[in-house]
């Protein structure tokens, strides 16, 4: 089984991307990395993103690319053929769970709840995304969660921004946190490539200032 815990500690932040124009692809991906953030979720929300995601697999060395909003067995499997490098599902079922773990990657289950973080937690798994994040409780319910299952690491997705992200990093089952606003999509529609490795600089020093 793969370890995700060396994905969450590439980079406080996982910016979660979700691209339209697959030739946004690879300069978006070299614009994180020139910011310090070596890591992607891209996410499987548009009919092209297999294409980006392979593009950035291959054009792209120093970023891991991880694939995103992973809903079937199916989902993984192509996500994998295209080159995803970490496997992330914004919720989980057995069937979905048993799947992923067949793949030599890293794997995040979507969790909400107590129940589903000990589900996850009897695949082997002890790595895992919260999501949606804020809805579903933020730091204080993550805080909660740590005390009666303090070995469990989180990624917590949803909902979060720049000023919000301290408050998560600063719990210890959080290595790291995703958010989508790395890449607006107004940067990326007009490619202002330059904007978006400054506020890929600001979420790598984030870790300073926690």
């Amino acid at each position: 089984m793969a370890d995700a815990s060396k994905v969450l500690s590439i980079s406080p932040v996982i910016p979660v991307v979700t691209i339209d124009d697959p030739q946004d692809a690879v300069p978006l991906a070299r614009a994180l990395a020139a910011g310090g953030v070596k890591i992607i979720e891209l996410t499987l929300r548009t009919e092209s993103a297999l294409t980006s995601l392979k593009l950035i697999a291959d054009e792209v060395p120093d970023i891991l690319v991880g694939a995103g909003t992973i809903l079937t067995p199916g989902q993984a499997a192509d996500a994998v053929s295209a080159g995803a490098q970490f496997l992330v599902s914004p919720g989980v079922t057995p069937a979905l769970l048993t799947q992923m773990l067949t793949f030599d990657v890293p794997v995040l289950p979507g969790v909400a709840t107590v129940g589903e973080v000990m589900t996850v937690l009897e695949s082997g798994l002890d790595t895992m995304k919260f999501f949606p994040a804020g809805p579903a409780g933020g730091p204080n319910y993550l805080a909660a969660i740590g005390a009666p299952i303090p070995h469990v690491q989180f990624c917590p997705t949803g909902g979060i921004s720049l000023a919000t992200a301290p408050d998560y990093l600063k719990l210890p089952n959080v290595s790291c946190v995703g958010g989508s606003w790395l890449t607006p999509a107004a940067a990326v529609k007009s490619g202002d490539w330059n904007r978006i490795t400054e506020l890929a600089r600001e979420a790598a020093g984030l870790n300073a200032s926690v």
